[in-house]
């Protein structure tokens, strides 16, 4: 009698818990259903909307948890076999509860007051209060996620069943991706409101860089100008060009490593701090540099370079060229209007051609950035159009920006548009392919190239990873004659016309060796340096026009596991045409 009664009490238990599982599972596929709707509504700044949605999945995920907290769900995640799969869809429910309670809802309702418009620097500037007030929301928000997101990556999912672990691997990914944005959008409304002058004025430098000659971090510096914003108020300030500021002398000192690499060039010249792909070094030498010259203090040094400018004039449309720089351009027949498809060859190829002197050239970069930025902040583009044009060439390594407050560049230094070769920005498998101009000229607007990362098998129990780099001059056949002088360089560095010489370098990860350098498949002699605990290899190449050259570094020692990935010189190319998918070796286990 006492066991059929047991029987009973397990079998109504049993059936009990059937049925709570299925609510938790019908509740939280009502919640995952309406996400795309929530994503959907804040894209569209429909903030009423976003928050009914949050409001009803708020009630979905409070009755899944509620499911999953009663006590014979308790019991169950005791019992062997279907307790671990118990306590994890437990666990999946308290973590979609926190998240709506404690990261959406509070996120909304701080959305609610915030006018993304009028966060964008403008001529008129910013209300930068809602930022600021917001700014714990978020942050409390990005904790609140974080911690659900590292509970649900504490479960060990081999005791699962599959329908089980392949939504709790899914969640998982889901949660770690939302952590990532949120932690981004807290550290920006963290140090936003101060950079953009919401406490008092700030001046940054900012620095265009020149992609027709290659360096490091893009292009050799030609525009220069001074940035002020106050209190989201943009203005553009003084202009100049990095060749007005002339040669120091003695060099500023930099840092051994670099300087080992590549010369006291470094801090010799503005148009040659970026010899070094570390934007931190080139900026803080930048920002000495500007203030022994002028005497003007500035709090930071932002870069963007000729294809930034075309994504800005796509949100923004047309710009009229004025001022002084006009009756020269009416004179060479360089365009007038700029627009997103024209402002690239304008900058990069045609004003070379069409103006022969670099004063006038540098008039000209002028009068275009000063225009563009005007339009910027007038407000003519609409602000997703424009962040999104700002975003992709963050994306693309065309946008950097350099505080010299150590606090603000703390959190700077956690994102790629720091432009550091080491720290926390940068991945474990991090390889670097960057491009210097050795031509003295400006002959890299014809040069195309591919860099593609190809995994060789491993050997002595390490990973083996070879740089493949390939570059293409396609330079007309009579580009000594047909090109200016300017742009070939007229052979003044000992480089013939229309050739181009470009010296590669290649970064490994930290702790692995560059153990070799082809040229075409044949050996070649290479540079072997160190920076930042991570192995440099240099070779140098020259192309004649119409020739392509392939480069290999193969890199051996590689601790990480993880999958690499690869950062290089953003050029007039798109970055998605420069970097090839990863090749995988074919390797024999036996």
């Amino acid at each position: 009698m006492p066991a059929v009664v047991l029987a009973a009490f397990l079998s109504l238990g049993t059936a009990w818990f059937a049925i709570r599982a299925n609510t938790v599972k019908t509740e939280l596929e009502a919640a995952a259903a309406l996400l795309p709707q929530l994503k959907q509504e804040i894209l569209l700044s429909d903030e009423r909307s976003a928050a009914n949605t949050v409001a009803a999945l708020r009630q979905h995920t409070s009755s899944a948890r509620q499911a999953a907290d009663e006590p014979i769900w308790t019991l169950a995640s005791g019992l062997p076999l279907i307790g671990p799969n118990a306590s994890a869809i437990a666990e999946v429910a308290r973590s979609a509860d926190d998240v709506v309670n404690l990261g959406l809802a509070p996120l909304v309702s701080v959305y609610e007051s915030l006018n993304w418009d009028s966060l964008l620097p403008s001529s008129s500037g910013s209300n930068l209060d809602p930022l600021k007030t917001a700014a714990p929301s978020v942050a409390s928000s990005a904790y609140a996620v974080r911690t659900s997101s590292e509970r649900l990556s504490a479960i060990d999912t081999s005791q699962l069943l599959p329908q089980v672990a392949a939504p709790l691997t899914e969640a998982s990914a889901e949660l770690k991706q939302a952590v990532g944005a949120l932690e981004s959008a807290a550290d920006a409304a963290r140090v936003a409101p101060d950079m953009l002058g919401a406490d008092g004025t700030k001046n940054y430098l900012l620095v265009i860089q020149n992609n027709a000659e290659a360096r490091a971090s893009g292009g050799i510096p030609g525009a220069l100008a001074i940035l002020t914003l106050d209190k989201g108020k943009l203005s553009l300030g003084s202009q100049t060009s990095a060749a007005d500021l002339g040669v120091f002398a003695p060099s500023l000192p930099v840092d051994p490593e670099q300087q080992q690499i590549y010369s006291t060039r470094l801090g010799k010249y503005m148009q040659d701090v970026n010899l070094t792909p570390d934007f931190p070094t080139a900026a803080s030498t930048a920002k000495t540099m500007w203030e022994k010259k002028t005497g003007q203090r500035v709090d930071g040094v932002l870069s963007i370079d000729p294809v930034v400018l075309s994504y800005i004039l796509q949100s923004t449309g047309p710009v009229a060229v004025n001022g002084p720089e006009l009756a020269a351009v009416k004179a060479s027949g360089l365009p007038t209007e700029l627009t997103s498809d024209n402002v690239v060859p304008t900058l990069l190829s045609d004003v070379y051609a069409k103006i022969k002197q670099p004063k006038l050239q540098d008039a000209y970069f002028a009068g275009v950035a000063k225009e563009v930025f005007s339009a910027f902040s007038s407000g003519k583009g609409e602000a997703k159009g424009l962040i999104t044009g700002i975003s992709r060439g963050t994306e693309e390594g065309r946008v950097l920006v350099w505080s010299a407050n150590t606090s603000e560049q703390s959190v700077i230094s956690k994102y790629p548009l720091s432009g550091a070769v080491s720290g926390p920005s940068v991945s474990p498998a991090q390889f670097g392919v960057y491009f210097n101009d050795g031509t003295g000229a400006k002959m890299d607007y014809y040069v195309k190239r591919t860099v593609q990362l190809v995994k060789e098998c491993p050997a002595d129990g390490y990973e083996q990873t070879t740089v493949r780099v390939t570059s293409t001059n396609t330079a007309p056949t009579d580009a000594a004659t047909s090109l200016p002088a300017y742009v070939t360089g007229a052979g003044i560095y000992g480089v013939a016309p229309g050739t181009v010489q470009t010296n590669i370098i290649s970064y490994g990860p930290v702790q692995s060796n560059v153990e070799s350098a082809t040229m075409d498949g044949q050996k070649t002699p290479f540079a072997p340096y160190l920076h930042a605990n991570r192995p440099v290899g240099v070779v140098a190449q020259q192309l004649a026009p119409g020739e392509s050259k392939t480069v290999e570094f193969t890199f051996g020692k590689i601790v990480q596991q993880t999958e690499p990935n690869l950062v290089v010189t953003p050029t007039v190319q798109p970055v998605k045409d420069v970097i090839l998918p990863t090749e995988t070796a074919s390797c024999n286990e036996g």
